[in-house]
C-alpha cells in the first residue's frame, strides 16, 4: 500500500476514535432548536397508538422520519461498524448512509468493508458517499458506476467539508470548479444525488446553487453537533504538539464556525416558498440531532427526514443503538399527541415559532 492511501486508513480510523473519546463539539454555537416550540394542542382528537411515524424517502416507505448517517469504512475494524449500523437499520427500516468511499476507490481491499452493509441490510435505501474535492477534481464514469455497484446505492452523497479539509493535518483544499464538476456528476448518474455537509450547514444562497447543479436532496448537517474543525485540530495536535496556524482569536471563531442547524432549516424553507424553481429539493435535517423532541422540530421546520452520525457512533460503542433510535422515536411520537399531528404529513404543517422573550 502507498503512502497516500496509509494516510487515508490511519485517518478513517482516528476520526472515528476522536469522536468517541475527544470533547469535539460546539461549545459557543448549539443547533437553535431551543429557540423554537409548538402550541400545546389539548384536544388532539387522535389515538396515541395510532400515530403513524412511516414516511416515503428515497424511493422507499421507511418506518421512521429518520436515517443512521454517515460514519465511517475503508479500514479493517470499519467492517465491523458498518455491519452493525446495516442490521439495526434493516430491523428498524431506516435509512442508512455509508462514510467517505474515496477509499474504496483508492484500494480494492477495503472495499468489503463497505459492501457489507448491502449484505446485511438487503431491502432498505443505502446511501453511496464521496467528497467534494473528489468531485472537484474529477471522477470517471466507471468510477461513479463503482461506487454506486459496491453496495448498490439508492443515490449517492458528496459531503461538502471545507472547513473541515481547512483543519485537516493531510487536508485538501482545492474546491475549484466544484459546482461544475457537481452538475456534471448528475447529469451522468441515474440514482438521485444528495449534497451533504458535515457539521457547518448550507446557506439558501448555496442550496440553490446546488439545486441548480441537479442536486435533489440537501442535508443541512448544521453547527450544533460534531465539529469537524475540533476533530481535525485534535488529530494535528497530536501529530505537531505547539505549532499553530492561526491566532488565537480566529482559531476560536473558526472552531465554532457554521450555521445552526435550525437557521439552515429555517432559510432553506424560505427559499422553497419564494422560488417555485427550489420547491422540489428534498431536505434532511442532521447537526446535533439528539432526541425526538429535534426531531420533530426540524420536521415542522421543512425537513423530510433527521438524521444522525455522532450520537449514533456512541451509542452503537455502548451497545444501545436500536435502543437510543427506539427512544427517540418515542419521544417523537409523544409530540406528535401533543401537537395533534397523526402521522408525518401532518407535523410538517404543525405550526412551531420563536419561543417569546
Amino acid at each position: 500500500m502507498n503512502e497516500s492511501k496509509t494516510i487515508t486508513v490511519d485517518r478513517k480510523q482516528s476520526h472515528v476514535e476522536t469522536c468517541l473519546n475527544k470533547m469535539v463539539y460546539f461549545d459557543s454555537k448549539t443547533t437553535g432548536f431551543e429557540h423554537y416550540e409548538f402550541t400545546h394542542n389539548a384536544a388532539p382528537e387522535i389515538n396515541h397508538n395510532e400515530i403513524d411515524l412511516s414516511t416515503n424517502m428515497f424511493g422507499h416507505r421507511i418506518s421512521y422520519p429518520f436515517m443512521i448517517s454517515s460514519m465511517t469504512g475503508g479500514y479493517g475494524k470499519a467492517k465491523h461498524l458498518n455491519r452493525s449500523f446495516a442490521q439495526t437499520a434493516e430491523k428498524l427500516n431506516i435509512p442508512l448512509a455509508i462514510g467517505s468511499m474515496r477509499q474504496a476507490l483508492e484500494n480494492a481491499s477495503y472495499r468489503q468493508s463497505f459492501s457489507v452493509v448491502r449484505q446485511f441490510a438487503p431491502s432498505i435505501p443505502i446511501l453511496a458517499n464521496i467528497g467534494a474535492p473528489e468531485v472537484a477534481k474529477g471522477l470517471t464514469n466507471q468510477e461513479i458506476n463503482l461506487l454506486i455497484d459496491i453496495i448498490d446505492a439508492d443515490g449517492l452523497i458528496v459531503h461538502l467539508n471545507p472547513a473541515q479539509e481547512l483543519f485537516q493535518p493531510e487536508g485538501n483544499t482545492n474546491f475549484k470548479n466544484f459546482l461544475k464538476k457537481l452538475q456534471q456528476l448528475t447529469c451522468a448518474i441515474d440514482a438521485p444525488v444528495i449534497a451533504k455537509e458535515v457539521g457547518c450547514g448550507i446557506s439558501s444562497a448555496t442550496a440553490a446553487a446546488l439545486a441548480d447543479a441537479g442536486v435533489q436532496t440537501i442535508d443541512v448537517a448544521g453547527a450544533g453537533g460534531i465539529s469537524w474543525q475540533k476533530v481535525e485540530e485534535e488529530r494535528y495536535l497530536e501529530q505537531f504538539q505547539h505549532e499553530n496556524r492561526f491566532s488565537p482569536s480566529v482559531l476560536r471563531e473558526l472552531l465554532n464556525w457554521g450555521i445552526p442547524t435550525a437557521q439552515c432549516l429555517t432559510d432553506i424553507a424560505a427559499l422553497k416558498e419564494d422560488k417555485k424553481q427550489y420547491q422540489h429539493i428534498k431536505v434532511i435535517a442532521s447537526g446535533g440531532i439528539s432526541n425526538g423532541l429535534d426531531i420533530a422540530k426540524a420536521i415542522a421546520l421543512g425537513a423530510e427526514i433527521c438524521a444522525s452520525a455522532g450520537m449514533m457512533l456512541k451509542a452503537l460503542h455502548d451497545s444501545r443503538l436500536e435502543k437510543t433510535i427506539l427512544t427517540w422515536m418515542n419521544d417523537l411520537r409523544a409530540v406528535m399527541f401533543l401537537t395533534g399531528a397523526k402521522n408525518i404529513t401532518q407535523l410538517q404543517k404543525t405550526l412551531i415559532s420563536l419561543k417569546k422573550g
